[in-house]
């Protein structure tokens, strides 16, 4: 890239000296060949947070860096000791949680899942799209957690940090496997997802359903297929998410639509029509979330906002920072979902008319936990007394 383009987009960039130079390095040696990452939201791939040394692309005069193979799906098998992650977050309505696959093909280039890699010595980058892992004896796991004495059921919820129902569930099934012990069991689960593949298991769903067992959430973030292509490559377009809205409902499970995360100055204006269109689909509650930019996501976050929509950097990051007191991200509980400030107030406030107005403020009857069967506990190690 020479010195004028790279001008070119600084000149977009916030009269902020650190953002100038960030935006200058990354486009200037760090950017990841778009025919090595297509169908990938994040253009870069640095290191770990962890890792002792940090990579630099440089061209050594021995291979061309467009020369290198292009970054396929590749999966790995872990082998967790337990199926079942738990939490004590006092702004998360759920204290536990099962986590299938770790890093998403999805590829949703504002998912505060991505740090996560880190712990995997991978990069938040596109190792997080690309380099996932699987975890096959998920529900053999489950169920023996499940048949341990003294198990106190209560509502699991699966997709809070990478969707269960991303591409390579297709091959793996771990998801529908899942399921399968819970609906035997009889144990309420709780599912977010921005998949239609979840439509696939509509005969485990609408069994659960008719017991309350089950309650699904589908993130839909924007209603522009041209954004949503770019922002989440590999997630279902929003048409499809909102059939498979209708679907659900229509198969009499409870049924709601995420508006997450609202980015503002880039799909926030769509809010209103986004649950309207959730409501004629069925769906009977909403939530939103704001924009969360923790660790690398915010460098991943704005260098893909500087190559897509250079002309809305400045505004964009002007008013993430009015929401997070200054900053990229404020992670206090109680704030980090909704942020502070005006223009979160204004969020908050047009959100409130639009579901009173579509009749979306009333609350699902919580899920039954008082049918629950233990497994027959084989696998279970047994006591020594």
């Amino acid at each position: 890239m020479n010195e004028q383009s790279l001008a070119g987009q600084a000149a977009f960039a916030p009269a902020n000296t650190a953002d100038i130079a960030d935006a200058m390095i990354v486009s200037a040696g760090f950017r990841i060949d778009v025919d090595r990452r297509r169908g990938r939201a994040a253009g870069l791939n640095p290191s770990g947070r962890f890792e002792p040394m940090r990579r630099e692309a440089i061209d050594d005069g021995w291979q061309n860096l467009e020369d290198l193979p292009p970054f396929k799906t590749e999966v790995q098998i872990e082998k967790p000791r337990t199926a079942i992650t738990r939490n004590e977050s006092p702004d998360i309505p759920f204290d536990r949680s099962i986590n299938p696959y770790r890093g998403c093909e999805h590829g949703c280039i504002y998912c505060f899942a991505r740090p996560t890699h880190a712990y995997m010595g991978l990069s938040a980058g596109l190792d997080f799209e690309a380099k996932l892992f699987a975890k096959p004896d998920a529900a053999k796991l489950l169920e023996r957690e499940l048949a341990k004495p003294g198990y106190k059921p209560r509502v699991i919820a699966i997709g809070t940090n990478t969707d269960p129902y991303q591409p390579i569930e297709k091959e793996w099934r771990i998801m529908r496997q899942i399921l399968e012990v819970l609906e035997k069991a009889n144990h309420p689960v709780s599912i977010v997802t921005k998949s239609a593949m979840i439509m696939r298991d509509l005969d485990i769903l609408s069994a659960m359903a008719e017991r309350n067992l089950v309650r699904v959430s589908l993130s839909v973030t924007t209603l522009d297929r041209k954004l949503a292509r770019t922002m989440e490559p590999r997630a279902s377009t929003p048409t499809r998410r909102l059939e498979a809205i209708r679907a659900l409902s229509e198969a009499g499970i409870q049924t709601s639509v995420m508006a997450a995360p609202m980015i503002p100055a880039l799909n926030d204006h769509e809010l209103e029509r986004i649950l309207d269109s959730a409501h004629a689909a069925g769906a009977t509650e909403a939530g939103y979330v704001i924009l969360r930019l923790p660790l690398e996501v915010s460098p991943l976050f704005r260098d893909w906002l500087l190559q897509n929509y250079p002309d809305r950097y400045r505004h964009v990051m002007s008013l993430v920072r009015s929401m997070r007191g200054g900053k990229d991200y404020d992670a206090e509980f109680g704030k980090r979902m909704k942020g502070a400030g005006p223009y979160a107030w204004q969020i908050a406030r047009r959100f409130e008319m639009a579901t009173k107005r579509l009749g979306m403020t009333r609350r699902s009857m919580p899920l039954r936990d008082d049918l629950f069967v233990p497994p027959d506990g084989s696998g279970v190690q047994l006591s020594l007394l």
